[in-house]
């Protein structure tokens, strides 16, 4: 019987900072928008949209819902009247587009803002961070170059959601998602299974739509090398990375290409740890600015080709390429950055080159990308026999209730704020038509306004 391999068991979970120290773990100012949720035992909430994530896609998700004129749904539930719509202002000419008010819930399995940020590793500052785009409507200020990321991301994040009073519910982790009725497919209202970090489970949520941030962070991806259950060493993973320090007088094998990979060399070796580079392909390293509208662009098309046909999303970086970077300038002139083909096959003392020479080695860091967190959603068997889920936008294009906002081409910061916005738009018109069809036709399920009970 075989081991799984020995990763490092430092790796932060949802709703477990990595930065305990951070204020941002203390309880919310008084007028915080964050809320907690309903005890268990509460009865079954209702709502029309759910998002689940706050990170920056599902946080922009959020603020396009509530700039369109939705309210949180235990807010309305409660009111005596809906919201007013005053004639001539921008809400009432959005009501053409979008119909009535709809209700909306927001969840994040995180114990406070920042999403995946907040795990990022003490040593990735703001002057080596990957570029990070401006929240809606809000730039991000200049901040101190060497301001740790995993503080100054988060504490963005967290005014955004302040000034614009974004009701997310703390931590809140989604069990699964599905059918209320499995035969009335994608007319039928979805239940959505709850709890707290603890298991500790709270009230079902019953929602005509969703849209799914939950990103990628939880899913590091490790791919099978022939003898990787034998290494001795230690196995580390992006996610398990917390500095150099710790890995001084080691010899570390860094395995891949992205930007993470190709960082971990620059801040290894820079530090005198002994590094050696192994990668599926030759890295592409190109000069100049990244420029969004043009290499983000071909990026994002070749991205969306690939789950428009359902195949699993590929990185953008594989498309774009590798920035120079002064740092990685300076890896490239310490001889850090001589790539070597994928090993052969591990033994317990290192790895087998394609020669089939043996280089020893203490660590192997897997920095070889990530998958979408997106097996609660696994009962409503939305994957292709080719691996992905056929896209449409950002639209599942089999079930018009569900979208996927941080998967594919919207994984980045820059393809975040728009496919949050895009989702919005495109999901509320569907309701507005599903609501046109009941009308039309009593015949059909009714909405969750009709439903009281909720099965076991």
């Amino acid at each position: 019987m075989t081991t799984p391999p020995r990763f490092s068991d430092t790796a932060p979970s949802r709703g477990e900072t990595a930065n305990p120290g951070s204020p941002l773990r203390e309880s919310p100012a008084p007028g915080s928008p964050l809320r907690e949720s309903p005890a268990p035992g509460s009865p079954l909430r209702e709502t029309d949209v759910l998002v689940i994530g706050g990170g920056q896609a599902g946080i922009s998700a959020a603020h396009h819902l509530l700039r369109l004129g939705a309210v949180p749904a235990d807010d309305l539930a409660h009111a005596a009247t809906p919201p007013s719509r005053p004639h001539g202002t921008p809400t009432a000419r959005r009501h053409e587009l979008i119909g009535p008010a709809r209700r909306v819930i927001l969840l994040d399995a995180e114990d406070g803002p920042g999403g995946a940020w907040r795990h990022r590793w003490p040593s990735l500052t703001m002057a080596t961070v990957n570029r990070i785009a401006d929240l809606p409507d809000m730039p991000l200020r200049d901040i101190p170059p060497q301001t740790p990321a995993r503080e100054a991301v988060p504490a963005y994040f967290a005014e955004f959601e302040q000034r614009r009073a974004l009701p997310i519910e703390r931590p809140v982790r989604v069990l699964r998602v599905e059918n209320e009725d499995p035969h009335a497919g994608t007319d039928s209202p979805l239940l959505v299974r709850v709890a707290r970090p603890d298991g500790t489970p709270l009230p079902t949520i019953r929602t005509r739509a969703l849209i799914n941030a939950t990103g990628t962070w939880t899913r590091p991806h490790v791919p099978f090398v022939p003898g990787i259950h034998s290494f001795r060493g230690r196995q580390m993973r992006t996610v398990d990375y917390r500095g150099p320090e710790e890995l001084r007088g080691r010899r570390v094998a860094v395995v891949d290409a992205g930007i993470s990979a190709t960082g971990f060399l620059a801040e290894l070796s820079a530090a005198g740890v002994d590094t050696v580079w192994y990668t599926r392909r030759t890295p592409v390293f190109r000069d100049g600015p990244f420029e969004p509208e043009v290499q983000g662009r071909a990026a994002v098309a070749r991205v969306e080709q690939r789950i428009a046909r359902g195949l699993p999303p590929e990185s953008v970086v594989s498309v774009t390429g590798l920035r120079w970077t002064p740092e990685l300038r300076a890896a490239r002139d310490r001889g850090a950055l001589q790539r070597r083909p994928m090993p052969t096959n591990i033994v317990p003392e290192g790895l087998v080159e394609a020669d089939g020479t043996v280089t020893p080695v203490d660590v192997i860091l897997w920095a070889t990308g990530f998958r979408a967190a997106l097996d609660h959603l696994a009962p409503l068997h939305l994957r292709t026999p080719g691996g992905g889920i056929r896209m449409d936008g950002t639209q599942v294009a089999a079930d018009p209730r569900i979208h996927l906002v941080g998967y594919g081409p919207s994984a980045s910061t820059i393809g975040a704020n728009r496919a949050g916005r895009r989702a919005v738009r495109t999901l509320l018109r569907h309701l507005r038509q599903g609501d046109e069809q009941r009308e039309d036709d009593p015949a059909l399920p009714p909405t969750v306004d009709t439903l009281h009970e909720v099965p076991g």
